[in-house]
């Protein structure tokens, strides 16, 4: 242990001599949360629609079958359950739900108005407002195909959408774009300075007086990988404090949990840039490599464009993208408020991979002694 606390000490010196790495930890992260928080954007498909249909009649399933057959619309299910439905949208499972009140048919027959309650997950308030101007074509076109003929007066009946935007009320952007964005910045910081600094060692030569050394590899390694954790959880607590006090935004769910799954997260990328590391004999071809890496994290992890939106191939590609379940799993417990058994799943995911990459990591890693 106390050779591993050496280690830690050398780094946080190393760190601490290096100006343009204190501006990478402490200046850009902060500068790009609050420039990107207001320019990003993009394009809608794929919504994950649910219906509740209380009517039952040859009309709501046929309400339904229309809904479901559009292509900007993806088919969930169909009950009479609200409280199922919504469940699903807690964890991830809906986008929209739509429910047809019981009255749906035999108001539409006698020509009275109607009204479709629709709910729709709000964190992404731009999707959200599309989502409603999607249904209300789809409202519009069924009304046109849809007529009563009695006396030989055609009546004209008509459909409101009664709307509820969950987690988001009043679709502000900010919202959905700020989780994702804390994700993008810690995800660069951990995974650029770990990497470069270690090349820059082989470069210099610092590190083959570690390598002769009777330091074994896993305590090299975990001395390395401390300071930047550190560094990490401490840059990440600042960007939580600095969306709270700047955007208003703060977290629904359990402080602990999002700490919790940080620290394996964190670890996780510290493993992947020291096993590229590894592989890597000067700064430069860190770097580019290090880019090449973190444009594909950012496109393929569902900050800037939903997954849903992706074709299959990119869709598949996405589950081995670490950002994509961070940043998935940010949304879901800052914003809706879900806890351990939503995220689960991506809680088992990201911890095992934090394994595995640093077992790798340590088996990668050649000393000499």
């Amino acid at each position: 242990m106390r050779k591993i606390l050496f280690i830690i000490e050398k780094e946080f010196r190393q760190i601490k001599r290096n100006r343009t790495m204190i501006m990478m930890i402490f200046v850009m992260p902060f500068v790009q949360l609050f420039i990107l928080s207001y320019t990003a954007n993009f394009t809608v498909k794929n919504i994950k629609v649910y219906i509740n249909d209380h009517d039952a009649s040859a009309l709501s399933k046929k309400l339904s079958n229309k809904i479901f057959s559009t292509s900007n619309f993806n088919g969930v299910g169909i009950s009479q359950n609200d409280d199922y439905s919504r469940e699903l949208m807690k964890r991830n499972k809906v986008d929209v739900i739509v429910s047809i009140p019981q009255d749906f048919y035999k108001n539409l027959g006698s020509g009275k108005r109607t009204s479709l309650f629709v709910e729709v997950d709000a964190i992404d308030g731009m999707k959200a407002g599309v989502t409603l101007n999607y249904l209300q074509e789809i409202i519009t076109d069924f009304l046109k195909e849809f007529s009563f003929d009695k006396s030989a007066v055609t009546l004209r009946p008509g459909i409101s959408l009664s709307e509820r935007n969950w987690f988001n009320p009043d679709l502000d952007y900010k919202q959905f774009m700020v989780p994702g964005i804390l994700v993008m910045l810690v995800t660069m910081v951990t995974f650029f300075l770990n990497g470069m600094n270690m090349v820059k060692e082989k470069e210099i030569g610092t590190i083959e007086q570690l390598n002769v050394t009777p330091i074994k590899k896993y305590q090299f390694i975990i001395g390395k990988l401390t300071p930047f954790l550190i560094i990490a959880l401490v840059e990440f607590t600042f960007g939580m404090v600095f969306a709270k006090v700047v955007f208003g935004i703060g977290s629904r769910g359990s402080v602990l949990l999002i700490y919790s799954y940080t620290f394996f997260y964190i670890i996780l990328v510290l493993g992947i840039s020291m096993f590229i590391a590894t592989f890597m004999e000067t700064q430069q071809q860190a770097m580019f490599l290090s880019w090449f890496i973190m444009v594909i994290y950012n496109l393929l992890s569902g900050l800037f464009t939903p997954i849903e939106s992706m074709p299959v191939w990119a869709q598949d590609l996405t589950r081995l993208i670490p950002m994509r379940y961070y940043i998935e799993f940010m949304r879901m417990v800052m914003l809706k408020g879900s806890g351990f058994a939503d995220v689960s799943a991506n809680f088992a995911v990201i911890a095992g991979a934090a394994l595995a990459i640093n077992a790798l990591a340590v088996k990668n890693y050649k000393k000499t002694i």
